[in-house]
């Protein structure tokens, strides 16, 4: 199909495409002359990954690290899981002046070694504790404990989802899953929220 089928078929403007073909997230076509060239199935997936992404608020750096890894991924579960993290949340600009202290002791929660945790994971829960801090707010330990019981449970049940057929099935399931999933769950949260207090409280 040739660049304008594509737009239609994806729902993506041939400009946007121009831009994601020059920033090599999408490969390019195959060349059929010096300016045209088509383009197949895979282009239209592709199409709905990045754009799944940027939609999700991954941006175009993020989008790259996506592809890269999606087009090469590790054979091994535990560095896929790694790689796909640090594809869609990377490290910050401090995070070498980090305090890990408290955020191992929470990790350490889980039943694991924090040492095991991907770098970059721990550093991320450190960002966000000392967030809580400089805003003084303190999260109760039985809210911690409830969010350790729960998310270790989702974990567990992303994990058996994950595909086993091939690794590059496992990779699209975690990135997306990572980059895609976290609002739903955000969302979900805040609607468990208006439930309860509405159980709880009642409403008008």
């Amino acid at each position: 199909m040739r660049i304008s089928e594509l737009s239609a078929r994806s729902g993506v403007s041939v400009a946007t495409i121009k831009y994601y073909l020059r920033e090599r997230v999408l490969p390019e076509g195959e060349r059929t002359s010096a300016t045209q060239a088509t383009y197949g199935e895979e282009h239209v997936r592709r199409l709905g990954v990045i754009r799944a992404l940027v939609d999700a608020g991954v941006g175009i750096a993020g989008v790259r690290n996506v592809v890269a890894v999606l087009e090469s991924p590790p054979e091994h579960p535990y560095d896929l899981l790694g790689a796909a993290s640090a594809a869609v949340n990377p490290p910050g600009l401090d995070d070498d002046a980090l305090d890990l202290g408290p955020a191992r002791a929470l990790l350490g929660r889980f039943g694991g070694d924090p040492e095991d945790c991907f770098p970059a994971q721990v550093a991320a829960v450190a960002r966000a504790l000392n967030a809580l801090d400089r805003a003084g707010f303190t999260v109760p330990e039985s809210v911690l404990d409830a969010y350790v019981e729960h998310l270790g449970a989702i974990a567990a049940a992303e994990l058996d989802a994950t595909p086993t057929d091939s690794a590059e099935a496992a990779l699209r399931y975690v990135v997306l899953g990572t980059a895609l999933v976290e609002p739903l769950i955000l969302a979900l949260r805040r609607v468990a929220e208006q439930i309860a207090a509405s159980r709880r409280f009642g409403h008008d």
